[in-house]
């Protein structure tokens, strides 16, 4: 008996960002598959695919944000239901994955959340995983199956040269620690600008609290754009922003792949010496924590791309030209 198979692609979104997982699919020309989620009256998630997954090529949406170690349950629920109903592959698809600051032990007795999270999608059953701008690349070391890792820099770059005029010698990328002078030096061979970091020491007993930050570089009389992964509570990139305007910079803009903007972050970027902020929509942002300094760039064709590159079998990083490793 001969049997020609044929491969079957099929996109489910969790509930954390479904406007996302839509746009994704929309930008290959399908459609999600439905899946029932839904809550028990004790909190616990039950999943069910509306749809026989048997034999196809399974990738599982979900942002780790708002309530997160929900967004977290659920997408390894979802990656449990897809393995025993015999899906093919299974791959993870996690824009923005959560945990990823907890990479390491800076104290004694401290977790490495990060590799949990590889573990836990590992035994749910996931196959492979893509998620956008780890906050550290050596996460992808924590997953032993293959690990796709994309970068929004192409976006933020396209954006800041086409929409802002940004680009020459004249400008500089300004990276908000030294951890980020990799992803702003590549930011800035983009934009053909210069590069400058903000020298900052973190206390090591009070969570957000700098405890000293002065600019390295020339940013005098220049327009400065500060890059970072994430923008989070926002207290880095605005006392950087406030350095930077105390050391004579010009019009300062603030890039970054995700907006989290937690607690009065809002209102720290609108009180800042900030002209614009830029970033990606990996995870949902609301209205009410929007700002109208606040420019919202969409990562779907960017995600699209690569989940179709990984249902072909064709290599994820000739999309950015090897520019995706962080």
């Amino acid at each position: 008996m001969e049997i020609v198979t044929k491969k079957r692609m099929m996109i489910f979104g969790g509930t954390a960002h479904p406007q996302l997982a839509e746009d994704i699919a929309a930008h290959l020309g399908m459609q999600l598959t439905p899946c029932k989620i839904s809550r028990f009256a004790a909190g616990e998630i039950y999943v069910r695919p509306q749809e026989s997954v048997r034999g196809c090529d399974v990738f599982v949406v979900q942002t780790h944000s708002g309530a997160v170690n929900e967004a977290i349950m659920e997408q390894l629920l979802m990656i449990d239901a897809m393995k025993r109903a015999s899906a093919k592959r299974i791959t993870a698809v996690i824009p923005y994955y959560g945990y990823s600051r907890q990479d390491k032990k800076a104290l004694a007795r401290e977790p490495i959340s990060a590799k949990l999270m590889a573990d836990l999608m590992a035994v749910a059953g996931a196959d492979r995983l893509v998620s956008v701008d780890l906050h550290s690349g050596q996460i992808q070391g924590y997953f032993d199956k293959p690990f796709d890792h994309l970068t929004a820099l192409p976006l933020l770059a396209g954006y800041l040269q086409n929409e802002l005029g940004l680009s020459g010698e004249d400008l500089t990328v300004v990276a908000p620690d030294t951890g980020r002078v990799k992803t702003a030096e590549r930011l800035a061979q983009n934009l053909h600008a210069d590069l400058a970091f903000l020298y900052k020491r973190r206390s090591r007993h009070e969570a957000h609290k700098i405890e000293r930050l002065e600019v390295v570089g020339d940013v005098g009389g220049r327009p400065c754009v500060v890059v970072d992964d994430m923008i989070d509570t926002a207290g880095t990139v605005t006392q950087g922003a406030k350095v930077l305007a105390e050391s004579g910079a010009g019009r300062i803009y603030a890039v970054a792949t995700h907006g989290l903007f937690s607690g009065k972050a809002p209102q720290l970027l609108e009180e800042a010496p900030i002209d614009s902020v830029v970033v990606t929509n990996t995870v949902p942002i609301p209205e009410e924590r929007r700002i109208d300094k606040m420019v919202v760039l969409s990562i779907a064709p960017i995600i699209a791309s690569a989940l179709r590159a990984v249902f072909e079998d064709t290599s994820v990083s000739e999309i950015f030209h090897g520019e995706n490793q962080p």
